[in-house]
């Protein structure tokens, strides 16, 4: 008889929520950032998914990432169609009913591979994105959720990811410049964000869902619940401050982009460790975050390379660094559940989250840009220049963001 603990069972209900809000927030963030001429192209990439993924969750995606498993890498479709979900069957988690794990998992899997969207703003035909969406979720997302969240193999060999440094921030942002390296360039440069507030506003309600989506991934609520809470709070100021503060003395003026794009980068940071380490290594990873992610975009913009918005600076490194100082500054002082990272003698531990990470990259990265290849040969992938001209918003949905004259 399942046990349904109406405290656990609320809080994961609101999680959920803040998660999903989070998707249109991604949606304001990068609306914000592309040309007055691509703003609805950018946005409707992340509504889609959090439709079009809603679909594939139900129909497979909750089974392959949380039943059976298949040589520990991915489930089996025993829940497909959400089979054997009912009102009284357990969750994984005590206390909560199974179908607010479904409803909290499906928010990951929604805001996923929205990420990665940002990276080839601008120049993707709605077709070929479609596709990617698809089948990016069913050979990359699932399979690492699986791994890592499910039961798989990454977990039976005790690599920790508290939210989802490798399982969401790591496999979008490397998938993200794999992206970027097969699509190439845009063929009009774009004239920079049209709407720093629009900015403002998505990032806003990003950090908001982000307690969802870290204090949320303790899936009850207890003393770690809060510390995640709180971890994601300093991780993100304190990179946004660092961010600030390399930005303003490179280049004498204190820049409000700089601001919001370093908070993002401390909560995709903190996102993997934010339940297993100690306020003070909360602080830590957000500075770290603010110096290595602001050095990684300037990397970018060096090796020329079109991420229009970031994405691999932001996130994919971010998930990278975040599972390492994981292993580094993880401590079961502050969760017994967890583990002892490298400066409480882990070394074994945190050779794993290397492993792990570098794992997660090699495939995100190889099997991205090979899919790309691959729809390539079905349906155009890149919009043409004259295309890219006149603007994504008119050419491919035949509707414009703002009406000039009014």
């Amino acid at each position: 008889m399942l046990h349904v603990d109406t405290g656990h069972t609320a809080f994961m209900l609101l999680c959920s929520s803040l998660v999903m809000l989070m998707t249109p927030g991604l949606a304001f963030f990068y609306g914000g950032l592309v040309g007055r001429k691509n703003v609805l192209a950018i946005m409707i990439q992340s509504f889609v998914s959090l439709c079009w993924t809603t679909v594939i969750w139900y129909v497979c995606g909750y089974s392959l990432c949380f039943s059976g498993d298949v040589g520990g890498v991915i489930g089996n479709l025993d829940m497909a169609f959400l089979h054997g979900v009912s009102l009284m069957a357990p969750s994984p988690t005590e206390g909560i009913p199974l179908i607010v794990h479904v409803a909290y998992q499906m928010m990951f899997a929604i805001i996923t591979p929205a990420l990665i969207t940002g990276a080839f703003a601008n120049r993707v035909t709605f077709k070929a994105y479609f596709i990617f969406l698809t089948l990016w979720l069913l050979f990359v997302y699932f399979p690492f959720v699986h791994m890592i969240w499910g039961g798989g193999l990454l977990a039976k060999w005790g690599v920790l990811d508290f939210a989802g440094g490798i399982v969401v921030h790591n496999i979008a942002g490397i998938a993200a410049l794999a992206s970027v390296l097969y699509v190439g360039r845009r063929s009009v440069a774009d004239k920079g964000p049209h709407s720093i507030p629009l900015v403002a506003l998505g990032t806003g309600l990003l950090w908001f869902g982000w307690y969802g989506f870290n204090a949320g991934s303790e899936f009850r609520v207890d003393s770690v619940t809060a510390n995640a809470f709180l971890n994601t709070d300093l991780a993100a100021s304190f990179a946004g401050m660092t961010w600030f503060a390399i930005e303003w003395l490179t280049s004498t003026k204190p820049k409000f982009l700089g601001l919001l794009t370093g908070s993002v980068a401390g909560l995709a940071t903190i996102t993997p460790a934010a339940g297993y380490v100690s306020p003070a290594g909360a602080v830590l990873i957000g500075i770290i975050a603010g110096v290595v992610c602001f050095y990684a975009v300037a990397l970018k913009n060096k090796l020329r390379w079109d991420d229009a918005l970031d994405v691999w600076g932001v996130h994919g490194v971010g998930g990278f660094i975040g599972i390492i100082l994981l292993g580094i500054f993880a401590t079961k002082s502050y969760n017994p559940a967890g583990a002892d990272g490298l400066l409480a003698g882990g070394t074994a531990f945190f050779l794993k989250q290397c492993a792990a990470v570098l794992i997660s990259s090699v495939w995100a990265f190889a099997f991205t840009f090979g899919m790309l290849w691959a729809i390539d040969r079905v349906t155009p992938v890149k919009v043409g220049a004259k295309e890219q001209e006149v603007g994504l918003d008119e050419v491919l949905h035949g509707e414009t963001a703002y009406v000039e004259g009014l």
